[in-house]
């Protein structure tokens, strides 16, 4: 919809006509990480927000003027209280990776703004002990957490992120 029509229809009070339908919404711009210990198995965190047991890997949206790898490193430190210095980043995805929200999801979250995401992933080392995990952080987002096989990931996460995280182990599985 041009600008000249949506504050046309702002302006006669059409407000479903201004409204952008799930086509026009674009995807939320984010990161991930998929943190591996020394054993080779990689952080899950189970989501405070969801009533199933939804497990994910950290991820997150990336702040205006900040690149990739700082909002990257910003995340799981916000999400699992790990310091930047137990953290090695071994790779970063070749390409963004994109997923959309169930259609009874959008509209709810980020404010109506977005159908989905779109993310840039990261593979970290984790080079601290399990005593550097803190979830408990100052605006929590898991309610546990563990170190599973990579295999498991897409057993254990909702289904509209299961491709993505396929394809995310696909591309990172060599260097786990």
């Amino acid at each position: 919809m041009a600008t000249d029509d949506l504050r046309q229809n702002q302006r006669s009070g059409d407000v479903m006509a201004s409204m952008p339908n799930d086509s026009e919404l674009g995807y939320r711009p984010c990161v991930g990480v998929m943190l591996v210990n020394m054993e080779g198995k990689v952080f899950v965190g189970q989501r405070l927000d969801n009533k199933v047991e939804a497990w994910q890997m950290p991820q997150g949206g990336i702040d205006d003027g900040e690149d990739a790898k700082a909002a990257a490193l910003r995340e799981l430190g916000e999400e699992t209280g790990i310091d930047q210095g137990h953290v090695e980043i071994i790779a970063k995805a070749r390409d963004e990776h994109f997923y959309d929200l169930p259609p009874e999801l959008i509209g709810k979250l980020w404010g109506g703004a977005f159908r989905g995401q779109r993310q840039v992933w990261f593979l970290a080392r984790f080079l601290g002990s399990d005593d550097h995990v803190n979830i408990q952080t100052k605006h929590p987002e898991f309610r546990d957490w563990k170190w599973v096989d990579p295999e498991m990931l897409p057993d254990i996460i909702v289904p509209f992120k299961r491709k993505l995280y396929r394809d995310i182990l696909q591309e990172f599985r060599t260097l786990i």
